[in-house]
């Protein structure tokens, strides 16, 4: 069977309908064309935006090398590589100055009478000993050394290092003390803290009525 073909006349709806509705081709195009122009437009915005971003941040990087070059010692015509090596170097620097720094302040003496005993034992040649790392800080006065020498006699201890710092009428001492008197209780410690706690007692009642201020013994 062969398929029929149909013949459309001049006048016919649909024949109305393509003639109709040619006029719209040229507007449909144009549509196409528009909708392109303005994609390409926002793209091509979208470049320059990110164009100009990358442009100031780095204006804003260049800034701030040029900024670290004024406070490191070189010129103008170091490298970035070669600056920030500097900046790393002057950063390890300051943070060792900054350590120094607060290892001497922790050193120097407070407002506050304290009175501190830290134990630990040393071995050596099958041999133990105890060491006592003792700090107190108080009042200076003339005799408090020579107190100080006699109780550390009278406990049988042995000073292996000693730091004293006087500054404002008060004085902070740290002391490294070993013996080899060792019992399970620890008496010798004991001893040792509660003669401290009398030294430092004895030096904030001799200058407590000429300075008319109080300590507090931190235990």
């Amino acid at each position: 069977m062969q398929p029929t073909v149909e013949a459309w006349s001049e006048g016919s709806d649909f024949n109305k309908c393509i003639v109709g509705d040619s006029d719209l081709i040229p507007t449909l195009h144009g549509m196409c064309s528009s909708s392109e122009t303005s994609a390409e437009a926002k793209s091509a915005a979208a470049s320059n935006n990110h164009k100009e971003a990358e442009k100031r941040r780095r204006q804003r990087i260049n800034s701030h090398l040029d900024t670290l070059r004024t406070l490191l010692p070189c010129n103008s015509k170091t490298d970035k590589a070669s600056l920030l090596a500097k900046v790393v170097e002057q950063v390890k620097e300051l943070k060792q100055q900054s350590s120094h720094i607060m290892q001497l302040e922790s050193s120097f003496p407070s407002d506050t009478d304290d009175v501190i005993v830290v134990t630990d034992f040393f071995f050596s040649n099958n041999h133990q000993s105890l060491v006592i790392k003792a700090s107190f800080c108080c009042d200076d006065r003339s005799d408090l050394i020579s107190e100080l020498i006699q109780t550390l006699k009278s406990l049988r201890l042995s000073p292996l290092k000693a730091e004293m710092v006087t500054f404002g009428g008060r004085t902070r001492n740290v002391l490294i003390l070993a013996t080899d008197e060792i019992d399970e209780k620890n008496e010798v410690v004991e001893f040792l803290r509660e003669e401290l706690r009398s030294l430092v007692h004895r030096s904030s009642c001799h200058l407590g009525d000429r300075f008319k201020r109080q300590r507090r013994l931190i235990k």
